[in-house]
């Protein structure tokens, strides 16, 4: 394989960021350091630093005068093994942060101990920040070349207003492509995965070029699979590509690889379709030009036997053979592959190379695909969610990034839900956004008819391709079934442009209505979480990263929080409504997050104590009464269970003596008033308790919001992953508040005791009510994520009037009076949001079986 190195070699991340003595008035030179501010109104903070260091007789400095610098960038990469280490370590995660303090910009190497502050989001780019301890890091195998290391910080909050033009006090950090200041690794990684290409190295201006046959000697892939292991050179191969695969990062610290990328293309002439592996270098040389639907000439590669795990997608067309039993290699070297573009009109029929093959489907044909089949669908985006992240393992520092998203192609009113993995297409997965027109191929289906509601969703595969913009001239327009699905498109363009959402809290996959079922998919040794164990669980959430889990308890209190309106919100027939409590953002700007090498975070540094907290799904339409059924235990009590929409159109409400004859407490243990209700048991308890964690507000980010193209660029921002870099605003950007709720319906601080009444916690629990959407039929799937609901029709009533929210809530607080003194096991969802704040919502309530 290319790119495995001996010794680091030399570039900018080794070019000397200071000079162990430098000379007074040098100005910058490629390599050599100090950049004079001569004509700068005010001296360079960062330059009386870098004196500072250089001139102490110590490597670590604790700075006499600390000012505020901007984060312009904080830029992740796989530090390998150095001759010290004599043990094998997991992967080390390493960052620079460059830094400017208005006259210079400086990279900077952050210490590892302080690494958490990337992790849970407090360090990003665009805020305000103080350094108040630094060392000196050199480089043994150079003269006079060191970086410096940050090792004590306090980050504050965002800044308004950011200059970028500031230049780079070492001219060696402007050169290109940038690499990280230690190692010897040629780049840096996506920040929060390693599947996105990122940075300069990656090109994109590979193109087709005319290619003269005359002298080229070529080879069918069928014959190749008869004779390749006899032979020593292959002559080329003329294929199509059919699929290609997300990136795989295999970087590990004990190995020297300066790429380590590897990708696979599906490729198919006329007698087959083979794997093609593209390795190291190669992949950011070809891997962003190379796309579906290219035709290929390949010289000089190598054949090896196919890996026998892997799963090969199957062809789109039955009657292509499917060659496994062996692999086409593709490297930089060993031998340096030849690739060639040949352009389409170039083809020529007696190639007889195959044509593309799509299997779109329309909603309505999705409910009758068997599971984890395979297909493509298009249609117009009506919900995008916000990124969130899972582990790839546990104890990992790998993560998944994913969002969900809704497509509604106009055959049903229910959109295709589809869990959306990133798939090396950072350009179209950061850019989605609600009302365009979105195609993604290779999707799995997921489903379970067996749990209630009925579970069917859509999810990527490693071949799976996005595209939102650039659909003239595609294959699949000429398909009859696409011009059907988008001519129905068409026709509900005003109605699906009123009802886009982005966004917000998203409690999906549903949670199975029977416990038993939930703990089949659960490992037995984390089926439960205590109380108590939830803090450890919180803290080692990283941003984004979001995790469910099982306690047990009973529900003492819960009260109803509204929306206010926001100053400068548009009226709206329902409200947009805020919490009332204040935000953890602007609790921490006032305090900021202090931290040094070394140390470990203090109590108030956890992300606990009163954060802010989640919101709604997707906006539905809802006509919302309480349902109180039956539950499944052996004596029952009146807990409610999810039901079908079909199910759900047919019920009425409860009378009050229905509803008091399945109550299994009396009401004088209960304190019942409009929104908000507490037992006697709460009364009696709470002031005793030995913990209370609090965690029943709800953060702006949480809740969803009506999608509009006006701010269509700051909304999909705020909902991406926070960047590598900083992106300076167009004009001056809206607070995430101004902007209408998807939903009207406030949330509820639940109160859980635990069962030994020593440890409470509060939740959030959020309802789905909003009487403007239409897509009532979805709801089945949505509000089997808890059961404290009702009844909700796909029209509105005859009086063409819609409950008030507030009468909705209070049938809600009343049903969860019910349960007073009923041991419940909750399900729980609880992501890190980034900034010491993290959402913990009620999903599902159980009895014990």
């Amino acid at each position: 394989m290319s790119g495995e190195l001996d010794q680091p070699q030399p570039g900018p991340s080794h070019a000397g960021l200071y000079l162990e003595h430098p000379v007074g008035d040098q100005t910058g030179v490629p390599g050599g350091v100090i950049r004079r501010a001569g004509g700068q109104r005010h001296r360079s903070w960062i330059q009386k630093v870098i004196e500072q260091i250089t001139g102490s007789p110590r490597q670590c400095v604790t700075l006499s005068e600390v000012v505020p610098v901007t984060v312009l960038a904080v830029q992740r990469y796989l530090l390998e093994d150095e001759p010290r280490d004599t043990v094998p370590k997991p992967p080390l995660y390493c960052y620079d942060v460059t830094i400017s303090d208005g006259v210079y910009q400086e990279k900077c190497y952050l210490d590892p101990s302080l690494n958490f502050l990337v992790y849970q989001n407090i360090l990003k780019v665009g805020i305000e920040m103080t350094i108040s301890r630094v060392s000196c890091l050199y480089n043994e195998k150079r003269l006079g070349q060191g970086i410096l290391c940050i090792d004590k910080v306090h980050c504050g909050e965002p800044l308004d207003v950011i200059s970028v033009e500031t230049p780079f006090r070492n001219r060696a950090h402007e050169e290109k492509p940038e690499r990280p200041l230690r190692g010897s690794k040629s780049h840096y990684l996506a920040l929060w995965n390693n599947e996105d290409p990122y940075g300069d190295i990656w090109k994109t201006n590979k193109q087709s070029e005319e290619f003269n046959f005359n002298n080229t000697k070529i080879i069918s892939l069928s014959h190749l699979e008869m004779t390749w292991n006899k032979r020593k050179n292959f002559p080329a191969l003329l294929v199509r590509i059919l699929h290609k695969s997300k990136l795989r990062y295999y970087g590990k610290p004990n190995k020297k690889m300066i790429e380590p990328y590897q990708t696979y293309l599906e490729v198919a002439d006329s007698s087959g379709m083979v794997s093609v592996i593209m390795w190291n270098a190669l992949c950011p040389e070809w891997y962003k030009s190379l796309r579906v639907g290219l035709i290929l000439l390949l010289q000089d590669y190598s054949v090896k036997k196919s890996y026998p795990l892997r799963i090969q997608p199957d062809p789109v067309d039955p009657q292509m053979k499917l060659i496994s039993t062996m692999e086409i290699c593709l490297n930089f070297r060993d031998p340096p592959t030849n690739i060639v573009i040949i352009p389409e009109k170039q083809l020529k029929s007696e190639w007889r190379l195959p044509k593309l093959i799509n299997r779109f489907i329309t909603r309505s044909e999705l409910d009758d695909m068997p599971e984890k089949s395979i297909c493509d669908v298009i249609g117009v985006l009506c919900f995008v969610g916000r990124v969130q992240r899972s582990k790839k393992k546990e104890n990992s520092e790998d993560f998944w990034s994913y969002r969900w998203i809704h497509i509604t192609d106009g055959t049903s009113e229910r959109p295709f839900i589809v869990q959306l993995f990133s798939t090396s297409q950072p350009e179209v997965f950061e850019n989605i956004y609600p009302m365009a027109y979105f195609v993604c191929t290779q999707l799995k289906v997921v489903r379970n008819n067996s749990q209630v509601p009925t579970l069917l969703y859509l999810t990527t595969t490693n071949e799976s391709r996005v595209l939102i913009t650039g659909h003239r001239g595609q294959p699949y327009t000429y398909d009859t079934k696409v011009k059907k699905i988008i001519q129905s498109i068409k026709t509900k363009t005003n109605l699906e442009a009123k009802n886009t959402v982005i966004g917000g809290y998203y409690p999906y996959p549903p949670v199975p209505e029977t416990f038993s079922k939930y703990s089949r998919f659960i490992k037995a040794e984390s089926l439960l979480t205590t109380i108590s164990e939830v803090k450890k669980v919180i803290e080692d959430l990283q941003y984004r990263e979001q995790k469910r889990i099982a306690i047990q308890g009973i529900i003492t209190a819960i009260k109803y929080i509204p929306y206010n309106h926001s100053a400068g919100s548009a009226p709206a027939p329902e409200a947009l409504w805020n919490a009332g409590q204040p935000s953890t953002s602007q609790a921490a700007g006032k305090e900021g997050h202090c931290h040094e090498r070394g140390s470990k975070r203090s109590q108030d540094d956890r992300p606990m104590g009163s954060q802010h907290f989640q919101s709604t799904p997707m906006v539905l339409s809802l006509w919302a009464k309480r349902k109180i059924l039956q539950g499944p235990s052996a004596n029952p009590v009146p807990v409610p269970q999810p039901h079908s929409s079909a199910e759900m159109k047919g019920n009425q409400p409860d009378t009050p003596s229905q509803e008091n004859s399945t109550a299994n407490v009396t009401r004088q243990s209960r304190k019942i008033i409009n929104d908000r209700w507490e037992s006697q048991l709460w009364r009696d308890k709470k002031f005793s308790l030995r913990d209370h964690l609090h965690y029943g507000h709800v953060d702006p980010e949480s809740i969803p919001r009506k999608f509009t193209l006006e701010h269509g660029k700051f909304l999909t921002q705020q909902f991406n992953s926070q960047p590598a870099k900083y992106i300076p605003p167009e004009g001056k950007p809206p607070k995430l508040d101004e902007f209408q709720s998807a939903r009207s319906l406030g949330h509820f601080e639940v109160t859980i005791l635990g069962l030994n009444h020593e440890i409470a916690i509060d939740v959030a629990f959020l309802p789905m009510y909003s009487p403007e959407d239409v897509q009532a039929s979805q709801i089945d799937t949505f509000l089997s994520c808890m059961n404290y609901s009702c009844v909700y029709p796909s029209e509105a009533p005859v009086s063409g009037r819609w409950p008030d929210p507030k009468a909705v809530a209070g049938d809600i607080v009343k049903a969860a009076a019910d349960l007073d003194r009923v041991h419940i096991i909750g399900i729980l969802d609880i992501c890190n949001l980034g900034n010491n704040k993290v959402e913990v919502c009620l999903q599902k309530i159980y009895t014990p079986e």
